[in-house]
Protein backbone atom coordinates (compact mmCIF):
# COMPACT_ATOMS: atom_id res chain seq x y z
CA UNK A 1 0.00 0.00 0.00
CA UNK A 2 1.39 3.61 -0.84
CA UNK A 3 2.10 6.04 1.82
CA UNK A 4 -1.00 7.69 3.76
CA UNK A 5 -2.05 11.39 2.01
CA UNK A 6 -4.46 13.00 4.96
CA UNK A 7 -6.28 15.99 5.13
CA UNK A 8 -7.41 17.88 7.42
CA UNK A 9 -11.40 18.66 7.33
CA UNK A 10 -11.64 21.48 10.13
CA UNK A 11 -8.87 24.03 11.18
CA UNK A 12 -8.34 27.57 12.13
CA UNK A 13 -5.28 28.79 11.07
CA UNK A 14 -6.38 32.15 11.30
CA UNK A 15 -6.39 32.52 14.86
CA UNK A 16 -3.47 34.56 15.77
CA UNK A 17 -1.69 31.82 17.26
CA UNK A 18 -1.58 29.77 14.59
CA UNK A 19 -1.39 32.65 11.73
CA UNK A 20 1.98 34.04 13.11
CA UNK A 21 3.40 30.35 12.54
CA UNK A 22 1.93 29.54 9.15
CA UNK A 23 4.98 28.47 7.54
CA UNK A 24 6.45 26.22 10.35
CA UNK A 25 2.78 24.59 10.49
CA UNK A 26 2.76 24.41 6.73
CA UNK A 27 6.02 22.91 6.47
CA UNK A 28 4.74 20.32 9.55
CA UNK A 29 2.11 19.32 7.97
CA UNK A 30 4.34 18.29 4.65
CA UNK A 31 6.51 16.58 7.02
CA UNK A 32 3.43 14.71 8.19
CA UNK A 33 2.06 13.38 5.20
CA UNK A 34 -1.12 15.90 5.54
CA UNK A 35 -1.67 17.25 2.06
CA UNK A 36 -5.12 19.87 2.84
CA UNK A 37 -6.73 21.60 5.30
CA UNK A 38 -9.62 23.09 5.33
CA UNK A 39 -9.40 26.59 7.41
CA UNK A 40 -12.33 27.61 9.27
CA UNK A 41 -14.12 31.14 9.29
CA UNK A 42 -16.33 31.53 12.69
CA UNK A 43 -16.44 35.27 12.47
CA UNK A 44 -17.57 37.73 9.54
CA UNK A 45 -14.43 40.06 10.70
CA UNK A 46 -11.87 36.96 10.09
CA UNK A 47 -13.31 36.23 6.72
CA UNK A 48 -10.58 37.71 4.47
CA UNK A 49 -7.69 36.44 6.45
CA UNK A 50 -9.15 32.77 6.14
CA UNK A 51 -9.91 33.39 2.33
CA UNK A 52 -6.44 35.06 1.66
CA UNK A 53 -4.69 31.61 3.15
CA UNK A 54 -6.70 29.65 0.63
CA UNK A 55 -5.80 31.75 -2.00
CA UNK A 56 -2.66 31.89 -1.40
CA UNK A 57 -2.23 28.09 -0.42
CA UNK A 58 -3.33 25.24 -3.26
CA UNK A 59 -3.46 22.87 -0.32
CA UNK A 60 -5.88 25.48 1.46
CA UNK A 61 -9.55 25.76 1.19
CA UNK A 62 -12.02 28.17 3.54
CA UNK A 63 -15.29 28.37 4.33
CA UNK A 64 -17.50 31.28 5.19
CA UNK A 65 -19.81 31.19 8.13
CA UNK A 66 -20.39 32.41 11.91
CA UNK A 67 -19.93 30.46 15.03
CA UNK A 68 -23.02 29.99 17.02
CA UNK A 69 -21.42 31.31 20.52
CA UNK A 70 -20.61 34.50 18.93
CA UNK A 71 -22.18 37.55 20.04
CA UNK A 72 -21.18 41.36 19.71
CA UNK A 73 -20.13 41.37 15.99
CA UNK A 74 -21.08 41.57 12.69
CA UNK A 75 -24.26 39.59 12.25
CA UNK A 76 -24.70 37.71 9.24
CA UNK A 77 -27.60 37.49 6.27
CA UNK A 78 -28.24 34.78 3.99
CA UNK A 79 -27.55 37.28 1.36
CA UNK A 80 -23.96 38.15 2.94
CA UNK A 81 -23.37 34.56 3.37
CA UNK A 82 -24.13 33.74 -0.46
CA UNK A 83 -22.24 36.90 -1.30
CA UNK A 84 -19.17 35.60 0.38
CA UNK A 85 -19.50 31.85 -0.90
CA UNK A 86 -19.18 32.54 -4.29
CA UNK A 87 -15.62 33.69 -3.84
CA UNK A 88 -13.14 30.95 -5.07
CA UNK A 89 -11.23 28.35 -2.71
CA UNK A 90 -14.93 28.77 -0.50
CA UNK A 91 -16.02 25.37 -0.34
CA UNK A 92 -18.14 25.05 2.91
CA UNK A 93 -20.98 26.80 4.59
CA UNK A 94 -19.90 27.47 8.62
CA UNK A 95 -18.93 26.48 10.98
CA UNK A 96 -23.02 27.13 12.10
CA UNK A 97 -25.15 24.95 14.24
CA UNK A 98 -26.04 25.60 18.19
CA UNK A 99 -24.32 25.73 21.07
CA UNK A 100 -26.38 26.21 24.82
CA UNK A 101 -23.07 25.14 26.90
CA UNK A 102 -23.23 28.66 28.01
CA UNK A 103 -26.41 30.13 28.23
CA UNK A 104 -25.04 32.52 31.04
CA UNK A 105 -28.29 32.80 33.14
CA UNK A 106 -30.36 32.64 29.91
CA UNK A 107 -33.01 29.87 29.12
CA UNK A 108 -33.08 27.81 25.73
CA UNK A 109 -36.31 29.79 24.59
CA UNK A 110 -33.66 32.82 24.70
CA UNK A 111 -30.88 31.74 22.22
CA UNK A 112 -33.78 32.32 19.13
CA UNK A 113 -31.33 34.32 17.90
CA UNK A 114 -28.76 31.30 17.73
CA UNK A 115 -31.64 29.30 15.82
CA UNK A 116 -32.31 32.49 13.67
CA UNK A 117 -28.68 32.80 12.52
CA UNK A 118 -28.22 28.53 11.81
CA UNK A 119 -31.38 29.20 9.82
CA UNK A 120 -29.75 31.94 8.11
CA UNK A 121 -26.60 29.69 7.27
CA UNK A 122 -29.11 26.37 5.89
CA UNK A 123 -31.04 29.01 3.54
CA UNK A 124 -27.60 30.22 2.28
CA UNK A 125 -26.20 26.82 1.93
CA UNK A 126 -29.41 25.38 0.15
CA UNK A 127 -29.03 28.30 -2.35
CA UNK A 128 -25.14 27.70 -2.91
CA UNK A 129 -25.05 24.17 -2.49
CA UNK A 130 -22.08 24.11 -0.21
CA UNK A 131 -22.38 21.43 2.77
CA UNK A 132 -22.65 23.16 6.01
CA UNK A 133 -20.17 22.50 8.79
CA UNK A 134 -22.40 21.54 12.17
CA UNK A 135 -21.43 22.85 15.73
CA UNK A 136 -23.61 21.50 18.22
CA UNK A 137 -22.65 21.43 21.83
CA UNK A 138 -25.70 20.30 24.24
CA UNK A 139 -28.01 21.31 21.51
CA UNK A 140 -28.71 18.24 19.48
CA UNK A 141 -32.59 17.39 19.44
CA UNK A 142 -33.06 21.70 18.02
CA UNK A 143 -30.05 21.03 15.80
CA UNK A 144 -31.49 17.99 14.23
CA UNK A 145 -35.00 19.38 14.42
CA UNK A 146 -33.52 22.82 12.10
CA UNK A 147 -31.98 20.58 10.36
CA UNK A 148 -34.59 18.87 9.31
CA UNK A 149 -37.20 21.54 9.45
CA UNK A 150 -34.94 23.47 6.76
CA UNK A 151 -34.38 20.66 4.59
CA UNK A 152 -30.76 20.84 5.28
CA UNK A 153 -30.64 16.68 3.71
CA UNK A 154 -29.44 15.68 0.52
CA UNK A 155 -32.81 13.72 0.22
CA UNK A 156 -34.45 17.18 0.58
CA UNK A 157 -32.78 18.99 -1.74
CA UNK A 158 -30.38 20.46 0.77
CA UNK A 159 -26.40 20.18 0.63
CA UNK A 160 -25.77 17.86 3.50
CA UNK A 161 -22.81 18.68 5.47
CA UNK A 162 -20.89 16.74 8.15
CA UNK A 163 -20.82 16.89 11.94
CA UNK A 164 -17.54 18.23 13.08
CA UNK A 165 -15.92 17.19 16.14
CA UNK A 166 -18.57 14.67 16.88
CA UNK A 167 -18.83 14.21 20.61
CA UNK A 168 -22.48 13.52 20.61
CA UNK A 169 -24.54 9.89 21.72
CA UNK A 170 -25.03 7.15 19.24
CA UNK A 171 -28.05 8.14 18.98
CA UNK A 172 -27.28 11.50 17.40
CA UNK A 173 -24.84 10.17 14.97
CA UNK A 174 -27.23 7.85 13.40
CA UNK A 175 -29.58 10.48 13.20
CA UNK A 176 -27.26 13.06 11.73
CA UNK A 177 -26.49 9.82 9.35
CA UNK A 178 -30.03 9.22 8.39
CA UNK A 179 -30.08 13.01 7.11
CA UNK A 180 -27.04 12.57 4.75
CA UNK A 181 -24.54 14.04 7.06
CA UNK A 182 -20.84 12.80 7.51
CA UNK A 183 -19.50 12.56 10.70
CA UNK A 184 -16.20 14.23 11.85
CA UNK A 185 -13.45 13.00 14.24
CA UNK A 186 -10.73 15.54 16.54
CA UNK A 187 -7.95 14.36 18.85
CA UNK A 188 -11.06 13.62 21.46
CA UNK A 189 -11.81 10.28 20.20
CA UNK A 190 -7.76 9.72 21.31
CA UNK A 191 -8.78 10.82 25.15
CA UNK A 192 -8.98 8.21 27.58
CA UNK A 193 -12.30 9.12 28.67
CA UNK A 194 -13.74 8.84 25.50
CA UNK A 195 -15.08 5.00 25.37
CA UNK A 196 -18.02 5.68 24.09
CA UNK A 197 -16.99 8.44 21.46
CA UNK A 198 -14.79 5.84 20.33
CA UNK A 199 -18.11 3.27 20.31
CA UNK A 200 -19.45 5.64 17.42
CA UNK A 201 -16.14 5.98 15.70
CA UNK A 202 -16.44 2.16 15.14
CA UNK A 203 -20.01 2.49 14.08
CA UNK A 204 -19.87 5.48 11.40
CA UNK A 205 -19.32 3.76 8.37
CA UNK A 206 -15.98 4.62 6.85
CA UNK A 207 -17.24 5.95 4.12
CA UNK A 208 -19.30 8.49 6.07
CA UNK A 209 -15.92 9.52 8.35
CA UNK A 210 -13.62 12.61 8.18
CA UNK A 211 -10.56 13.72 10.08
CA UNK A 212 -9.78 17.02 11.82
CA UNK A 213 -7.95 18.84 14.38
CA UNK A 214 -10.06 21.89 14.97
CA UNK A 215 -6.80 23.34 15.53
CA UNK A 216 -5.70 25.59 17.75
CA UNK A 217 -7.68 23.22 20.47
CA UNK A 218 -7.83 19.54 21.13
CA UNK A 219 -4.31 18.11 20.47
CA UNK A 220 -4.79 14.19 20.31
CA UNK A 221 -2.61 12.10 22.19
CA UNK A 222 0.59 11.88 22.65
CA UNK A 223 -0.08 16.02 21.90
CA UNK A 224 -2.96 16.40 24.69
CA UNK A 225 -2.60 19.51 26.12
CA UNK A 226 -0.33 20.87 23.57
CA UNK A 227 -1.45 23.60 20.79
CA UNK A 228 -2.77 21.42 18.09
CA UNK A 229 -1.68 22.00 14.38
CA UNK A 230 -2.95 19.84 11.38
CA UNK A 231 0.21 17.91 11.14
CA UNK A 232 -1.05 16.09 14.05
CA UNK A 233 -4.44 14.87 12.01
CA UNK A 234 -2.42 11.60 11.27
CA UNK A 235 -2.91 10.65 15.27
CA UNK A 236 -6.98 11.11 14.83
CA UNK A 237 -6.39 8.64 11.70
CA UNK A 238 -4.36 5.82 13.78
CA UNK A 239 -6.91 5.63 16.59
CA UNK A 240 -9.75 5.09 14.09
CA UNK A 241 -7.65 2.51 12.25
CA UNK A 242 -7.35 0.73 15.67
CA UNK A 243 -10.90 1.26 16.34
CA UNK A 244 -11.90 0.09 13.14
CA UNK A 245 -9.49 -2.87 12.60
CA UNK A 246 -7.70 -1.03 9.52
CA UNK A 247 -4.63 -0.17 8.19
CA UNK A 248 -3.75 3.37 8.72
CA UNK A 249 -3.53 3.62 5.06
CA UNK A 250 -6.87 2.63 4.13
CA UNK A 251 -8.23 5.11 6.87
CA UNK A 252 -6.21 8.32 5.10
CA UNK A 253 -7.47 7.17 2.17
CA UNK A 254 -11.38 6.63 2.43
CA UNK A 255 -11.28 9.87 4.42
CA UNK A 256 -9.32 12.02 2.13
CA UNK A 257 -11.82 10.62 -0.97
CA UNK A 258 -14.72 11.35 1.48
CA UNK A 259 -13.02 14.92 2.02
CA UNK A 260 -12.70 15.47 -2.09
CA UNK A 261 -16.21 14.34 -2.48
CA UNK A 262 -18.01 16.35 -0.02
CA UNK A 263 -16.32 19.33 -0.39
CA UNK A 264 -15.95 18.48 -4.42
CA UNK A 265 -12.34 19.57 -4.12
CA UNK A 266 -9.62 17.79 -5.49
CA UNK A 267 -6.12 17.11 -2.82
CA UNK A 268 -3.32 18.40 -4.51
CA UNK A 269 -0.26 15.88 -4.62
CA UNK A 270 1.30 16.17 -1.55
CA UNK A 271 5.02 17.54 -3.00
CA UNK A 272 2.70 20.10 -5.11
CA UNK A 273 0.52 20.89 -2.44
CA UNK A 274 3.61 22.41 -0.54
CA UNK A 275 5.56 24.24 -3.17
Amino acid sequence: MTAPIFVDSHCHLAFPELARQLPSILQAMRQARVAGALCICITLEEFETVHGMAMAHPHLWASVGVHPDTEGLAEPTEDLLCELASRPRVVGMGETGLDYYRLEGRSVADMEWQRDRFRAHIRAARRTGLPLIIHTRSASADTLAILKEEGAGPADGGPGGVFHCFTETMDVARAGLDLGFDVSFSGIVSFRNAADLRDVARYVPLERCLIETDSPYLAPVPHRGKQNTPAFVPHVATVLAQEKGLAVEAIAEATTRNFERLFRVSVPPLGEAHA
